[in-house]
């Protein structure tokens, strides 16, 4: 390695830190193809969370051996090679599962041990890789699904994404940092990264220099979201394209050598931020990039939340692109395909993944655009999807997840497609399940956030159960979305939201969105609908 672990000799390291320090993480690419060969019987037990490295997870029950796969997609733009090869996978190996990820990634199911060598030699010949997909490493690197085709961006990003993507790919220099670490750049004005949940992110600005208007980014340090969710600060930096690269590293060195190790709920970065606080982590940060002017002008001006349905104008006269909702980012390598092969007939081929989990065709001239959305495919998946339906997101929960606590990822397509016949609503309402409280659905951005838990009920059996939260947004610095007090048994949960949005919609001013009345009425309104409707379901 070329780095010292200055770390070595801390006493009270925690027992991930210690079999870290005796193996690296990316060490586990060089022991697959024994195991494949050997089977999974062969893996020792205390091997298996180093398979996080090469973006695997054992699935639930973990002595079952089957393993989720996650794979990178650096702003979750793909080729049709890639979609095409991503769907076979799914095809014959993950039986017909092919999810999007909130980190515009893509997620398999139901791999065994012996099928690893040759997915990732597929996805080696497109460039793809698994590496940094989880574990205590940089992960894919989230951006604006529409970089390089945006109206609304300072710049193209997509190289300088690509560029700090590949710096930190298979380098063991960063491999063993104190927790997982999420990188997000941007220079999309309508912050298409969700910037302030991110460990690093790299927001558009401007700067005068030498008389001269800049475009390049502001640097956010320190947000996340989990049981303790931080806001992400500003440090009083302006760096220009060229630089980010620097700062990155910069940044990731000062979280691997001075980043908490000693217990795993409190090593993320956010920790470290909020004990040094903006100021000295900036002097930090000056030492490894010499002087950096101070901040410019924020050009960001709203959150796009990762939502771009319909038809839309490029930057580049005579093209389109085309935003498609994937209810809850879940679908089969039969729709992948044919989602290429549309993307290839009437546009340039690549298919671009949102953190929305929501899909996006670009570069289709003006005069293919009526053919294509005449194609059966957007029925099954619209360009204009209900107030509901089109912006829920679901983690994958308990049907593979170890850490789940309920089951999510149908329950809120189901429940989310039930509210829209339901309720009329002249807005949209963003919902997010998460079925633990590690929060991969985002659920603390949400307009209603629901958290799976466990509970015991009126007959005390244990059964799956949801919190409520409410008010959540990235608009002007962020709000995390506040709890209502209360637990929702899962049978009742449907019926329980189905009144708060009727409710809501009596209540709510003419186009006013659920943030704004939240804002405007606070939680206490709704706190008291909900506590009759628990006493109701509760006789």
């Amino acid at each position: 390695m070329a780095y010292e672990k200055i770390w070595r000799d801390n006493p009270n390291l925690n027992k991930t830190e210690i079999k870290k320090l005796q193996k690296d993480g990316l060490k586990i690419f060089d022991d697959i193809p024994y195991y494949a060969k050997n089977g999974f019987s062969s893996i020792p037990k205390e091997e298996w969370d180093m398979f996080k490295w090469a973006g695997l997870y054992l699935q639930r029950p973990k002595e079952d051996g089957y393993f989720m796969m996650r794979v990178t997609i650096p702003s979750g733009i793909l080729t049709n090679e890639q979609a095409v090869t991503l769907a076979n996978i799914a095809k014959d190996y993950g039986r017909g599962v092919y999810d999007i990820t909130t980190r515009q990634a893509v997620q398999f199911h139901w791999l065994t041990i012996e099928q690893i060598p040759d997915i990732f030699d597929r996805l080696k010949k497109v460039g793809l890789s698994t590496a940094g997909a989880c574990g205590d490493i940089t992960r894919n690197i989230v951006g604006n699904p529409l970089a390089g085709i945006d109206p609304n961006e300072l710049f193209d990003t997509r190289d300088i994404v690509r560029e700090v993507y590949e710096y930190f790919q298979f380098n063991e220099d960063f491999s063993n940092l104190p927790r997982k670490y999420k990188i997000s750049i941007s220079a999309n004005v309508y912050n298409s990264s969700n910037a302030e949940i991110h460990d690093l992110s790299f927001v558009p600005a401007y700067k005068e220099i030498n008389g001269e208007r800049v475009a390049g980014f502001h640097v956010k340090v320190g947000g996340g979201l989990s049981s303790v969710p931080k806001l992400a600060e500003t440090l009083d930096v302006f760096i220009t394209p060229d630089q980010t690269l620097k700062v990155a590293i910069a940044v990731t060195t000062i979280f691997r050598d001075y980043g908490y190790r000693e217990k795993r709920h409190r090593a993320r970065m956010k920790f470290l931020v909020a004990d040094w606080g903006p100021e000295k982590f900036k002097e930090k940060l000056l030492e490894y990039t010499g002087p950096l002017p101070e901040k410019g002008e924020d050009a960001v001006k709203g959150w796009s939340a990762g939502y771009y349905y319909g038809v839309h104008k490029q930057k580049q006269d005579g093209l389109n692109f085309v935003g498609v909702n994937i209810p809850v980012g879940r679908l089969t390598p039969d729709d992948v395909l044919e989602f290429a092969r549309l993307s290839k007939i009437y546009g340039n081929g690549e298919l671009r993944n949102c953190n929305s989990q929501n899909l996006i065709i670009s570069n289709i001239p003006d005069e293919n655009v009526d053919a294509l959305l005449k194609e059966d495919l957007f029925k099954k998946f619209p360009i204009s999807p209900n107030k509901v339906v089109g912006y829920s997101v679901s983690c994958t929960g308990i049907e593979y997840c170890n850490l789940a606590l309920v089951e999510t990822k149908e329950r809120m397509k189901r429940i989310a497609e039930n509210l829209d016949k339901e309720v009329d609503l002249d807005v949209p309402v963003r919902i997010h399940m998460v079925g633990c409280p590690n929060s991969c659905g985002q659920r603390q951005i949400a307009d209603i956030g629901l958290q799976g838990i466990k509970m015991k009920n009126k007959d005390k059996v244990m059964v799956e159960a949801f919190e409520i939260f409410i008010g959540g947004t990235l608009n002007n610095g962020g709000k995390y979305n506040e709890r209502l007090k209360g637990k929702v048994e899962a049978h009742q949960l449907e019926y329980i939201l189905k009144e708060l949005l009727l409710y809501f919609n009596e209540t709510k001013l003419p186009g006013e969105t659920f943030y704004d009345y939240v804002e405007r009425v606070g939680t206490s309104s709704l706190q008291e609908k909900l506590d009759l409707l628990l006493s109701s379901v509760a006789v």
